[in-house]
């Protein structure tokens, strides 16, 4: 069992933060300061495929827990991000659950999916025991910010393999005609945020949220999400370094 998964089979909240600059360092360094997952954003992060490879190497011994968003949810995507070592993979902007499913069978080895194999990196360590293992390890997350993820929420809940649902607060409100925004107030909005922790809680899989302040998080942490990311490398050296200057 992975760090992650154990955790969240003890219902421990996990905090992470998201990585979008093009530096393996920049994620060493946050790795460093007792982070216990960092997401590798290639949706909206300045980074490749090469660079993400890099960024998971850096973060390798650190006890940091590695995720991946990846681009769009294309199976191939998903199967490069675990192949060079990603333990959870968060598939952005799903449709519904038909794309749902052909995502989570991209992360899981037959029989229960269609993972290719090739695990270049991510058996290094484990090579004698991967294969039995992996389908155990991987967490496959589809983010609800469309129309057709949350009407389609709780087939995708029932999807074998499905590790969690993540809620895309800034898409998601777009897509309800609310506009963007990552901590939500608007009571419709709001219910419907809290309703799917509930109903992903009911079926055993985990609810993770983004927010943009601790306050919210940990509002939405006493809702049930037990994936909460705030933040980012680029948002901290912004905020630190206008901090300073300001303090001069």
């Amino acid at each position: 069992m992975s760090t992650l998964r154990a955790r969240w089979a003890r219902d421990e909240t996990v905090h992470a933060c998201w990585l979008t600059l093009p530096d393996p360092l920049a994620a060493e360094i946050l790795a460093c300061q007792g982070w216990p997952a960092l997401v590798v954003d290639l949706q909206h992060g300045a980074l490749d495929d090469a660079i993400a490879l890099n960024v998971l190497q850096a973060l390798h011994g650190t006890g940091c827990a590695p995720l991946v968003r990846l681009p769009w949810p294309e199976p191939a995507a998903a199967m490069r991000a675990l192949d060079r070592g990603a333990e959870v993979v968060i598939a952005p902007m799903v449709a519904g659950v038909e794309q749902a499913a052909r995502f989570v069978a991209a992360c899981l080895y037959p029989p229960q999916g269609e993972r290719s194999w090739g695990p270049v990196r991510a058996g290094l360590e484990s090579a004698p025991t991967y294969a039995a293992e992996a389908n155990q390890r991987v967490v496959p997350i589809v983010q609800v910010e469309t129309v057709g993820a949350l009407a389609d929420l709780d087939a995708m809940l029932a999807l074998p393999g499905l590790g969690g649902v993540f809620v895309g607060p800034n898409d998601l409100g777009w897509a309800l005609g609310f506009g963007p925004g990552s901590d939500r107030e608007e009571p419709e909005l709001v219910a419907i945020i809290e309703d799917i922790a509930r109903r992903a809680r009911a079926a055993g899989r985990l609810a993770g949220i983004h927010c943009g302040t601790a306050t919210h998080a940990r509002r939405m942490a006493a809702v049930g999400y037990r994936l909460i990311t705030i933040g980012s490398d680029a948002s901290l050296l912004a905020q630190g370094g206008r901090s300073l200057l300001a303090s001069l």
